[in-house]
């Protein structure tokens, strides 16, 4: 199995291309350890140590390394890790196993759904490129609160993405958006 690597614009973060579907229907976030409990392949990357953090996006991995270690003697076991998962066929998710997303509710407005359209459409997918993804929290008073995960938590570039790109976007398009705010 041969799996490509591309740099994010998180140097703490490389983003693993196995050549295959990873998740389907959304993202799904292992933060810490324990988080990883709910997948085998994201256990499996936390026993590696220096790990800090997985995330499973529709044709990707992003793993996050401590500051204290170095890719050039993480990188051979991550990427063991994961074709030794794929080549064996194991489950991605043990039972109950979830994914993010920010799905539609019947109880959104107008403001909020054309916010979440925005999202998926324009925001997503760019942010998918870099090795993460954004997910809606909330609208209230004018301001929309969005969760950064994969490489895009605790980038450098995240506030400049959020306030030059997201916040501009949105106000653009919605004006009923005054500000965005990452939780």
């Amino acid at each position: 199995m041969f799996i490509q690597t591309e740099a994010t614009p998180n140097p703490a973060t490389l983003k693993f291309l196995p050549g295959r579907p990873v998740m389907e229907g959304g993202t799904a976030n292992f933060p810490t350890r324990e988080d990883a409990a709910a997948s085998p392949l994201a256990s499996r990357l936390y026993e590696i140590g220096g790990i800090e953090g997985v995330f499973f996006g529709a044709d990707f991995i992003t793993v996050t390394k401590a500051d204290d270690r170095h890719w050039d003697g993480l990188k051979a076991p991550v990427l063991g890790a994961i074709a030794e998962h794929f080549t064996a066929g194991a489950p991605l998710f043990v039972d109950g196993g979830t994914v993010s997303a920010h799905a539609a509710s019947d109880e959104d407005d107008e403001v909020v759904t054309q916010i979440k359209e925005l999202l998926d459409t324009r925001v997503r997918p760019a942010v998918a490129q870099d090795g993460g993804d954004i997910l809606f929290h909330g609208f209230e008073r004018g301001v929309v609160y969005l969760h950064m995960q994969g490489s895009c938590s605790g980038c450098p570039s995240s506030t400049a993405t959020l306030k030059a790109g997201i916040e501009n976007m949105l106000r653009h398009y919605i004006p009923e958006v005054i500000e965005v705010r990452p939780v």
